[in-house]
């Protein structure tokens, strides 16, 4: 009997085996050609990505994080403004914040979906007046691929005067109410780190507006402030351009992208369907698609690290996204939080569990892990909540 093939959670070289002659092609055309730096690949790019979603403009840079700090930059936030945002996100989304020099203001989540929750912002905004500061924006993130219920969100900022910036680095390409997750917000930011659902080969990041005053001021600033020349700085920017090596990656991406999302929804809805009895598996919202970036269940907290633990003796690998919340991490703990704490941010954060996600998942690996998950779940101890 063979041994069974070790089982990727991110398979990036299947998608490698698909696509690599016309990747290798579009990767030694920017070599021969020498223009390393916003090649045409670049313009090309960021038409196409754009024109997928349904933005006006689409600004590429060097990552997800320059595109959150950049937007900030544009909109002159920094010291005495709040800005709002989850805590229960990776460290960038509020990282941002504090290096403007500005407050981030940590609101709760809904515990279905794990996005923002509308109902808590107003919590958060009185948050941050009771601090004495200024709310300027909110960031909103799209995690594990879900776009966050933004018609209540988009109202909310609309009565209270702030900006609305969706950080889509895991949801980009998402459904929501015939919308999709790039053109929703005043700015749109994305993230192509290789394990994205729309990943290049290295780092790399875009923001997307329909604004065509901040698109020309994103440009600017993300080649040091640059005006009408390079040596004509007119303000004070940063260098963070996206490569044109990963602009020709993620041209090649771009075209596939739409068929891995559908591809994406088979597999999630296979996993669904055979643990949904014994597990809390991922909710969607009506009339929403996910890009599944993650594929997350719930297990009891005092038994996650024994199912974990089981699934890895059997070769399938899991992670923890994320197993602390912002509010509860040392560089972020002395910021404000909204109401009287975030109980539901803390408690998902010990009973997450994200199984392999990708769109090469064949159908006899899905059975594989689901059968070891199945197993894992109904031992005693691996008991789930």
């Amino acid at each position: 009997m063979s041994e069974r093939p070790a089982i990727e959670f991110i398979d990036l070289k299947a998608q490698r085996q698909r696509i690599g002659k016309a990747m290798d092609e579009a990767i030694l055309k920017v070599v021969h050609d020498g223009n390393y730096i916003l090649g045409e690949q670049v313009g090309e790019f960021e038409t196409g990505l754009a024109a997928f979603c349904g933005a006006k403009h689409a600004i590429g840079v060097a990552n997800g994080t320059d595109a959150l700090i950049l937007v900030l930059e544009a909109l002159g936030i920094g010291p005495g403004d709040a800005v709002l945002c989850p805590s229960f996100t990776f460290a960038a989304t509020a990282e941002v914040v504090a290096w403007m020099g500005a407050t981030p203001i940590f609101a709760e989540i809904d515990e279905p979906t794990y996005n923002i929750d509308p109902k808590g912002l107003a919590a958060a905004l009185d948050t941050a007046k009771k601090h004495e500061l200024k709310p300027r924006a909110l960031i909103t993130v799209d995690l594990f691929g879900q776009a966050c219920d933004y018609e209540p969100i988009e109202a909310f900022c609309k009565e209270n005067g702030l900006v609305l910036i969706s950080d889509s680095a895991q949801g980009y390409g998402a459904r929501y109410k015939g919308r999709i997750a790039g053109a929703i917000g005043d700015f749109a930011t994305t993230s192509f780190f290789p394990a994205k659902p729309l990943g290049c080969y290295g780092d790399g990041g875009a923001i997307l507006t329909d604004s065509d005053e901040h698109a020309e001021l994103l440009r600017s600033l993300r080649f040091h402030g640059k005006g009408s020349y390079k040596y004509d700085n007119v303000r004070v920017g940063v260098n963070s351009r996206l490569d044109t090596i990963q602009a020709a990656v993620l041209i090649e991406k771009l075209k596939i992208y739409a068929e891995e999302l559908e591809q994406r929804q088979v597999v999630a809805a296979r996993y669904t369907a055979a643990l949904k009895d014994l597990v809390t598996t991922p909710y969607v919202m009506a009339d929403s698609v996910s890009t599944w970036a993650q594929y997350t269940i719930r297990v009891d907290a005092g038994r996650r690290d024994a199912f974990q633990a089981a699934l890895k003796a059997k070769g399938v690998p899991t992670t923890v996204y994320y197993p602390k919340p912002l509010h509860q991490q040392t560089a972020y703990k002395h910021f404000p939080v909204a109401g009287n704490g975030l109980p539901i941010s803390e408690r998902v954060a010990q009973e997450v569990v994200a199984l392999p996600m990708h769109p090469y998942l064949d159908e006899a690996t899905q059975d594989y892990i689901i059968e070891q998950v199945r197993e894992a779940l109904a031992a005693p101890t691996a008991a789930v909540a």
